[in-house]
C-alpha cells in the first residue's frame, strides 16, 4: 500500500506532462476591416485573418451573417462582392481550424446603396371617392375592388369597397380591442395584422368568415404588409421590413432600408409591384420604392399637395390624416393611393422630375 501511494504523485505527474504535451496548439485571432468599416454598394471588401502566434491553420470558414460563404486552406485574404448584399449592418465571421480546435473572429461591415434615388413626382390621372370614416391602415386592389384595412382601436375594420361609389360592399368590424394595420391577399385568403397586439387574422376572400388567428413575433409593432406570392412583407416602425413565410407567419428574413446617405425609418403601408416594394412613409408626403433584395431606395416620389391643405377642412386634423395607402391594378396597370380619412382615392402615374 505505502509502496502504491508513493509512486501515485509520480504516475500522476507523468499523465500531466503527457496531456499538456499533446494539447493541440490554438490561436488567437482576429479579423480586418475594423468593425464598423463603410462601403458603398459595388465596392469589393478585403477581409483578412490574423493571428498573434503565426500559426497556419488547417482551414478557415468565412460566413456573412451567419451564412458560410467560402472556406480556404490558410490565412491569406479573401474579396467579397457587395453589388448583391444587403445594405445596413453585415456580421462577417471567421471560424480558423487547428488541429481539431477552432477559434472565431468576427467584424462589421456598414454598406450603403453606392447611388442616390431616382427622383420622381406625379401626375392624377382619376379620381374616386374614398370613405372619410376609413382610417387607412393597409390597402389592396383585386377583381375589381379594393379592399382595405382601417385603425384605430374602437374604429378598426376589414372593408371590400367599391372602386367607383368608394363605398363598403361588405364589411365586418375587430373587436375594440384591437387597432387594425396592414392586410394582404394571398389565394383567396386575406391575412390582416394589427398594431401592437401582435395578433394576426386570416379570412375567407369571398364570405370575410375568419378562418385562423395566429401571433406573430417579427419587429416592434405591426404596421404596413404586402406580399411577392412566396414571402409576406411587414414592416414594424422602424427601418426595417420582416420577411414571413406565408403558410406559419414565422420569421424568415428581413432587410433594413437605406438611402445613399443614411436609414429611412417609419417605412409603412406596402405594395409590392412588378419586382418592387413601395413604400409610404409615415408624416411624410412620400412614397419610397426599394429594392427587396438589399433595402436600397431605388426611387423616392415626391407626393406633395396631392391632396392640397388648402382643399381640406380648417378643423382637420392634418398631423393625424397622412398620405397612407397604395394599391395596384395588376390588369389594369393602375396605381390607386390615398390618405387616412381622405375624401378621395387618386390614381396615378410617377414622372420622373
Amino acid at each position: 500500500m505505502d509502496k502504491l501511494l508513493k509512486t501515485f504523485p509520480v504516475a500522476l505527474i507523468i499523465i500531466l506532462l503527457y496531456s499538456c504535451k499533446q494539447e493541440p496548439k490554438q490561436a488567437t485571432v482576429s479579423l480586418t476591416p475594423l468593425a464598423g468599416a463603410g462601403y458603398k454598394t459595388g465596392d469589393k471588401v478585403v477581409i483578412k485573418i490574423h493571428n498573434a502566434e503565426n500559426v497556419k491553420p488547417d482551414s478557415v470558414i468565412y460566413s456573412l451573417d451567419s451564412v458560410r460563404v467560402v472556406s480556404v486552406k490558410d490565412s491569406s485574404a479573401i474579396t467579397l462582392g457587395t453589388d448583391t448584399m444587403k445594405v445596413g449592418t453585415r456580421l462577417i465571421t471567421a471560424k480558423w481550424y487547428l488541429n481539431g480546435n477552432s477559434s472565431e473572429a468576427s467584424t462589421t461591415i456598414f454598406l450603403l446603396p453606392a447611388k442616390a434615388p431616382e427622383e420622381y413626382t406625379y401626375k392624377i390621372e382619376k379620381v374616386y371617392p374614398h370613405d372619410t370614416s376609413s382610417y387607412t391602415e393597409g390597402l389592396e386592389y383585386h377583381d375589381g375592388y379594393l379592399y382595405e384595412s382601417t385603425g384605430n382601436a374602437g374604429h378598426s375594420t376589414l372593408r371590400k369597397n367599391n372602386l367607383e361609389t368608394g363605398k363598403a360592399e361588405h364589411v365586418i368590424k375587430l373587436d375594440d380591442k384591437y387597432f387594425g394595420e396592414g392586410l394582404t391577399m394571398i389565394g383567396n385568403k386575406i391575412i390582416q395584422f394589427t398594431y401592437r397586439q401582435k395578433i394576426g387574422f386570416v379570412y375567407d376572400k369571398n364570405t370575410f368568415k375568419r378562418l385562423s388567428t395566429f401571433p406573430y413575433y417579427a419587429g416592434v409593432e405591426g404596421w404596413g404588409v404586402s406580399n411577392d406570392g412566396k414571402k409576406i412583407f411587414i414592416d414594424d416602425s422602424t427601418n426595417r421590413i420582416w420577411f414571413l413565410d406565408k403558410n406559419d407567419y414565422h420569421e424568415t428574413g428581413y432587410i433594413d432600408v437605406y438611402d445613399n446617405k443614411t436609414r429611412i425609418d417609419s417605412v409603412n403601408e406596402l405594395e409590392y409591384i412588378d419586382h418592387k416594394l413601395y413604400s409610404n412613409v409615415f408624416l411624410r408626403d412620400t412614397i419610397l420604392v426599394i429594392d427587396p433584395k438589399t433595402g436600397a431606395v431605388l426611387q423616392r416620389v415626391d407626393m406633395a399637395n396631392l391632396y392640397p391643405l388648402a382643399d381640406r377642412p380648417k378643423t382637420y386634423d392634418n398631423g393625424n390624416n397622412v398620405l397612407n395607402g397604395i394599391a395596384w391594378d395588376e390588369k389594369g396597370k393602375r396605381l390607386f393611393v390615398t390618405g387616412k380619412r381622405w375624401p378621395h382615392l387618386y390614381q396615378v402615374k410617377f414622372i420622373k422630375k
